[in-house]
């Protein structure tokens, strides 16, 4: 595919799942990518199988100058900016009674903080380039649940985030998607420290067909290979065997 030739993308959080995925989609159609997160050996070797070229790249998203860094480096070796999918993210999932808010604060920063100091330090480019931003935010981010009160916070503020960056933005020419997953199986539940959470996402996931990481990617390909007049602003994936 040459869908993308001639785009430069920088995807965040790229080092595994939905991220890594996406990273690689963009490469498979055409697009130059800038692939960023804190754990750079995976990211070589994500490099290394990439079917064009990936650049991997240091990122830390709650880092105000490693962001800053990350949209300038890309700029520097690409000679533009046309795509950013705001995808690096936390899940700490747990009830707000007796919660470890240090947790809600690492969400806060990664998620919604992160992906907030992306915007804002590549809108600049994307508004030359006419380009597109995709924020993955979550089913979380419309309705909220028993044990993921801060999580969902964090995605409910992502979309809102969205959907004023929208309207600042779209008659200009730059394309705002949310992307909002259900069900995915990545190392996202990793993360939770509460064992009886852990237990939780894991017996959910073995009651359904979960989610993978490609069809999120997909769902994103489609979004920034539409015509420039057409705007997908949302798009809802949940795994058929998924209710809620």
């Amino acid at each position: 595919m040459s869908t993308l030739a001639g785009k430069v993308a920088l995807v965040t959080g790229a080092s595994s799942g939905i991220g890594q995925a996406t990273a690689l989609a963009l490469s498979e159609a055409g697009a130059k990518v800038v692939a960023g997160a804190r754990r750079t050996d995976r990211l070589e070797a994500l490099a290394k199988d990439a079917p064009g070229e990936i650049l991997p790249l240091a990122l830390d998203v709650t880092d105000q100058r490693s962001v800053q860094d990350a949209v300038a480096a890309t700029v520097g070796h690409f000679g533009a900016l046309d795509i950013v999918v705001n995808n690096a993210g936390v899940m700490l999932s747990g009830m707000i009674l007796g919660a470890d808010t240090r947790e809600w604060t690492r969400m806060v920063e990664t998620n919604l903080l992160g992906s907030m100091y992306v915007v804002h330090a590549a809108l600049p480019h994307l508004l030359r380039s006419k380009g597109a931003v995709v924020q993955i935010s979550s089913t979380s981010g419309r309705t909220a649940s028993p044990a993921s009160g801060a999580y969902a916070a964090t995605k409910f503020g992502i979309n809102a985030f969205s959907e004023a960056l929208r309207q600042e933005v779209t008659t200009q020419g730059v394309r705002v998607v949310v992307v909002e997953p259900g069900f995915v199986s990545t190392e996202l539940t990793s993360h939770i420290t509460d064992e009886a959470m852990q237990a939780a996402a894991k017996n959910m996931a073995g009651s359904m067909r979960t989610l993978q990481s490609e069809d999120i990617a997909a769902a994103v390909l489609y979004a920034v290979t539409q015509p420039e007049h057409v705007a997908v602003n949302e798009i809802l994936v949940r795994p058929t065997d998924q209710t809620q």
